[in-house]
């Protein structure tokens, strides 16, 4: 028999690699992130909000998709099989983007911003773009809701964990990451890293709803 520690794991790694894998990308956010770390300015307010505000809507999602598709079989297994979707399209978008080269492009140039205009860009950014209430509401929401109930806090747990790590890194390793983030090569490796991420989370997901369902 599984002991609590053995079952939270993997539950807790669903959560880590999923955020993980919607929240890096070359985006508004974190070149915005990036540009605050370079220029040591405000960096660590600029990360704790990002970090937060991913936090709050991920277990708002969680936790509301849970109490709405608690009594509602037909429904979970629907949004379940809509996330395994969005997840097989998801990392079909990241392979392709493997097959082109980008980078994360910012700037050390032009004026300083003050604490409150950092915070007001960082919120825009933030909470300005249809995609993260997508990401984090809806797709996290609905798997974290898939999870049994006692482990969905483990999934919670891991998913903002991978928040927070992103940020920090972004924020606080500006000046060593920003060369790497240069390079075209390295986003071709991140992305087909993604894709195939999220090709087994939408095989693992899938699996789960037919066992369950």
């Amino acid at each position: 028999m599984l002991n609590a520690s053995q079952t939270a794991w993997p539950v807790f790694l669903t959560g880590l690699t999923l955020s993980l894998g919607l929240i890096v990308a070359i985006g508004a956010q974190n070149a915005f992130v990036l540009r605050q770390g370079l220029r040591r300015e405000h960096v660590l307010s600029v990360v704790l909000f990002c970090a937060l505000a991913d936090a709050a809507l991920i277990t708002a999602g969680v936790l509301g998709m849970a109490q709405a598709l608690g009594d509602k079989p037909g429904l979970a297994k629907a949004m379940a099989l809509a996330g395994a979707a969005f997840l097989a399209w998801y990392g079909w978008q990241a392979l392709r983007r493997a097959r082109q080269a980008s980078q994360l492009q910012t700037t050390q140039h032009g004026e300083g911003l003050s604490l409150g205009a950092a915070m007001a860009q960082a919120a825009a950014f933030t909470l300005l773009n249809p995609h993260v209430y997508l990401d984090t509401v809806l797709l996290v929401g609905s798997i974290g809701a898939q999870q049994p109930r006692a482990l969905q806090g483990w999934f919670i747990a891991g998913s903002c964990m991978a928040s927070v790590g992103w940020f920090t890194a972004l924020g606080f390793g500006a000046r060593w990451l920003a060369p790497l983030f240069a390079r075209p090569r390295a986003w071709q490796v991140l992305d087909t890293l993604i894709g195939l991420t999220m090709w087994v989370l939408c095989g693992l997901l899938v699996r789960h709803v037919l066992q369950v369902h």
